[in-house]
């Protein structure tokens, strides 16, 4: 979810649209809006709290690791994303990492606030609302893709989900297979394998797609 979005997504509305310079001002008051560097991780496991972050600007992973170490990304967020813990809403990213993959500026809103303005502002819900109904989209579209593709074909969809024209641009062969939730051997094999195909050209966290609609059958779309 995001204003403008590298892969294609619908933009995701900011919940605060709407709200008079009055509610914005008492929103600011009641809420703690701080700056996060790349790298930072906001929140480990069991650390969240009764706590709603809100991103403003920059982007967030959300990720799940493994026994073995190994990296799962849940949720790549961009700006008006929203994220943590709060039951009284029934948003929960449980036994997850929350990390800064761009410089960014998070709003924080406890449980009590966010009541308020859920009460003194229906269309707050409606968007929550909307946000979780494609979260859900999201989570059946990555099962399925698990089910049914082989990896050749989820690393064509990825490519194709991330590509901003013929450019896939910021994402190594490490972030795709984290991404993917696969050794990054496997996922360097299937690049190589479309590179082979003449369907891409690799470069460093750079994809250009030679040919999208072979591509697109690769990816079963």
């Amino acid at each position: 979810m995001a204003t403008t979005s590298r892969s294609g997504q619908d933009p995701a509305p900011d919940l605060f649209h709407g709200l008079t310079d009055e509610e914005r001002r008492e929103v600011e008051r009641v809420t703690t809006t701080r700056s996060f560097r790349k790298g930072e991780v906001i929140y480990t496991p069991g650390e969240t709290g009764e706590v709603l972050f809100l991103l403003r600007e920059g982007a967030v992973q959300i990720y799940r690791m493994s026994s073995e170490g190994r990296k799962l990304v849940i949720a790549h967020l961009l700006p008006f994303s929203f994220f943590g813990e709060m039951s009284c809403i029934g948003q929960g990213m449980y036994d997850t990492f929350a990390e800064v993959t761009e410089d960014s500026t998070i709003v924080t809103m406890n449980c009590a606030v966010l009541n308020t303005l859920l009460i003194r502002r229906p269309q707050v819900a409606r968007r929550i609302l909307e946000a979780f109904g494609r979260r859900v989209l999201e989570a059946e579209r990555q099962l399925e893709d698990t089910v049914f593709k082989g990896i050749r074909g989820r690393v064509a969809a990825l490519l194709l989900r991330e590509a901003d024209g013929d450019e896939v641009d910021g994402l190594s062969h490490q972030d795709i297979a984290e991404r993917l939730g696969v050794y990054r051997e496997t996922a360097t094999n299937a690049l190589n394998e479309l590179k082979a195909a003449a369907l891409i050209q690799i470069g460093r966290k750079h994809i250009n797609i030679l040919d999208r609609e072979r591509l697109r059958r690769v990816a079963g779309e």
